[in-house]
């Protein structure tokens, strides 16, 4: 009977203590639970910023690549293959319309510069041979001017022979390259050099079909390079090509800008050129920082009662900050700028920018 009893009783026990851990382990599942939505309910509160849309005036701005030339600028050749004797310039050098450049083989093959200079002075003795004559009056006047005249094409042919083998700069500025060596033979499909008043420099770019109609003559523009990006020059267009070129079919477009005062732009250069194209008075606009791209279309996030919605926009012209909405949002609705990569429909929102 006792025994019975003592087994009842350690049964009891037993039980009691698994009863109570139990009751230990719900608590402690309901507590986790608890945690776990606290926990959730926190997280799903993103920190963003946001923007108020409005109507404002939108300038079009697109950017072209583009080549630099002096606004005066001589690309030198030769007109003879002849050997180069002597390069009298430098890289860099200033020079006046006139100065010669290179010196040419005059004894050679191709050159005249000899017989021409032999028929010049012996031209210039006859001459000079006349006038006394016909100041003593032993010769008529047209003995002179026939003596006047065989002079003159004497002359003339010295001064082409000359030309083709003491070669001189057509314009004053800056000698910007020099592609020869002393030795080589001067071929007349090449450019020895190049001289350009850098003083004055012109932006050359290309330009679509699509884009000629929104340039004008007097159009403001920026040019700038990427070796430099912060040194803007202020320019304008002057000159649009009438016809597309055959093969490209791109139309030269010119614009035209001072230098800066250390030159710092040279020709041959490659540039970018900002251009406004268009300006639109009361463009519903966003800012490009708030966009957000989805496979082939985009949107933005708009806040309503401090909940975000995905809404799909249609899009207009850009100035790069800036970008119209044609369809798809009103103005005065809020929209996210930052931290989008963190939301989805629903998400609730604390804007920490207002």
């Amino acid at each position: 009977m006792n025994r019975n009893l003592n087994r009842r009783l350690t049964f009891l026990k037993i039980a009691g203590v698994i009863f109570s851990v139990l009751i230990i382990q719900s608590c402690g599942e309901n507590t986790k639970e608890n945690t776990s939505t606290d926990k959730t309910e926190y997280t799903d509160t993103v920190s963003v910023e946001a923007e108020k849309i409005q109507a404002r005036e939108l300038t079009f701005l697109k950017t072209f690549n583009g080549t630099l030339e002096g606004e005066e600028q001589a690309n030198i050749i030769s007109k003879i293959p002849e050997r180069i004797m002597e390069i009298k310039v430098r890289v860099d050098q200033y020079v006046k319309a006139g100065t010669i450049l290179f010196e040419l083989d005059k004894g050679g093959a191709s050159s005249q510069f000899y017989q021409a200079q032999a028929v010049f002075l012996n031209a210039q003795k006859d001459l000079e041979r006349m006038k006394n004559l016909f100041n003593e009056g032993a010769v008529s006047r047209q003995a002179l001017d026939q003596a006047q005249t065989g002079f003159d094409v004497a002359k003339a042919n010295f001064e082409s022979a000359r030309s083709t083998v003491e070669i001189t700069s057509p314009l004053s500025g800056v000698v910007t390259a020099i592609n020869v060596n002393i030795g080589d033979i001067a071929n007349p499909a090449i450019v020895m050099a190049t001289v350009a008043n850098t003083f004055r420099m012109e932006a050359k770019l290309n330009v679509g079909e699509s884009d000629v109609p929104s340039f004008y003559s007097g159009q403001p523009v920026e040019i700038y390079s990427e070796m430099n990006p912060e040194l803007i020059i202020p320019g304008k267009v002057y000159q649009i090509s009438g016809s597309a070129d055959i093969q490209s079919r791109s139309f030269e477009v010119r614009a035209v800008f001072t230098n800066s005062k250390d030159k710092w732009f040279k020709p041959g250069m490659f540039c970018r050129v900002n251009v406004n194209m268009k300006t639109k008075q009361g463009a519903l606009t966003i800012p490009v920082s708030s966009l957000v791209r989805n496979n082939n279309s985009s949107g933005v996030f708009v806040i309503n009662q401090d909940k975000v919605s995905f809404r799909s926009i249609k899009e207009g012209i850009s100035d790069g900050k800036h970008i119209e909405v044609l369809s798809g949002l009103n103005e005065g609705d809020m929209v996210v700028t930052l931290g989008m990569n963190k939301l989805k429909d629903g998400t609730v929102v604390i804007v920490s920018n207002k």
